[in-house]
């Protein structure tokens, strides 16, 4: 047998080394221990391995759950498992022992485990699909806005979150001391994409922007972080709104791609295509409002509940519950162009989207 016990080998990895001896880490998700043999599932940060033993062999390492291990075995082809096949081991070290007792393992259900015991435990519950999910298609999103981005001649941009002034007028600012003057929290990176466009025609960041607006819904976050992109030498919204179908799009069919396992565990079956998502004028809109809903009430503006009705809407014409609404009313919702060289450099857009 071909040893590669210099060489680390992920759990997801293993189909490719049958009939091998591999070396593995990580931490005891699931053990089994039966009068003659011991199941020892192990999981890393690729997914699962299960690892089959006599119960003699492991009994002097007394494992546990949590446990962090090393196991040297080797893979077998094995029908009757999940994976189809076994790490046989040949040898199991223990790394590190999990504390004693633990408030919950990552093999638990977290529905009656709370927050706060969650926070306590941060490095235990991510290890937990039910947290880690989150984590692994949120980096998901980001790698494909980049990639898409990236494909389409826009040049990332890393631009300061401490800056002197509010970005976009407001008054809500996080105020900070910064040696001996006051400084703040950045809103938004506007004001340096706008710059980027002058000189790189199109430009995209992802960061952190924040808000001091005191809020009660999910609406409203003083803390995010925002996948923002401007471009040069648009003629109009449309422009825009095209691109950001066509990135939406590209982002859900890699995200079903790569991580279709976790979403279908989680209810979602499938993502929809943005291609047809419709445009709308916002004097449309109130149109439809008040032919559907009987609303009279709006006259400069969207609110949470219109926003969802006329996604309602939307989703009854092609499927998908989403809208772009242009034309806002200038005095309402006020749109800033600026002209480096002889286009426009991009325009606000809102897109009424009622994520749950």
């Amino acid at each position: 047998m071909e040893a590669v016990f210099n060489q680390r080998i992920f759990a997801n990895d293993l189909s490719h080394y049958i009939g091998k001896e591999v070396l593995l880490r990580g931490w005891v998700y699931r053990l089994r221990v039966l009068a003659k043999t011991t199941f020892l599932m192990l999981h890393d940060c690729s997914g699962e391995a299960q690892c089959v033993t006599a119960s003699e062999e492991l009994k002097v390492l007394q494992l546990k759950l949590e446990d962090t291990v090393e196991i040297y075995g080797r893979v077998r082809a094995e029908a009757r498992s999940k994976w189809s096949y076994e790490v046989d081991i040949l040898h199991a070290k223990v790394l590190n022992r999990a504390a004693t007792p633990l408030p919950f393992q990552a093999s638990s259900d977290l529905a009656s485990v709370g927050q706060e015991v969650l926070l306590e435990y941060r490095p235990l519950a991510v290890r937990n699909n039910a947290v880690g999910d989150i984590f692994r298609v949120q980096g998901a999103l980001l790698r494909y806005f980049r990639e898409y981005l990236a494909g389409h001649h826009f040049t990332e941009i890393i631009t300061s979150k401490i800056v002197a002034s509010g970005t976009e007028g407001g008054t809500n600012l996080f105020a900070i001391q910064y040696f001996d003057r006051i400084a703040y929290l950045a809103q938004s990176p506007q004001f340096y994409k706008e710059h980027g466009v002058a000189g790189f025609e199109r430009v995209y960041e992802t960061g952190h922007v924040y808000r001091a607006e005191p809020h009660a819904t999910s609406r409203h976050l003083t803390e995010y972080y925002s996948l923002d992109f401007e471009v040069g030498f648009i003629d109009g919204p449309e422009n825009i709104i095209q691109i950001e179908r066509e990135l939406l799009t590209y982002m859900f069919n890699r995200l079903m791609s790569s991580h279709g396992e976790i979403l279908r565990r989680h209810g979602i079956q499938s993502l929809p295509s943005m291609l047809d998502v419709p445009t709308w004028e916002f004097s449309r809109c109130l149109e439809l409002l008040k032919e559907h809903f009987g609303r009279t009430d709006l006259t400069d503006d969207l609110d949470p509940e219109g926003e969802r009705q006329l996604c309602a809407l939307a989703e009854k014409e092609t499927g998908v519950s989403a809208v772009f609404v242009i034309g806002f009313p200038l005095a309402g919702r006020p749109v800033l162009y600026s002209t480096p060289g002889n286009g426009r450099s991009g325009t606000k857009l809102r897109s009424a989207v009622p994520w749950r």
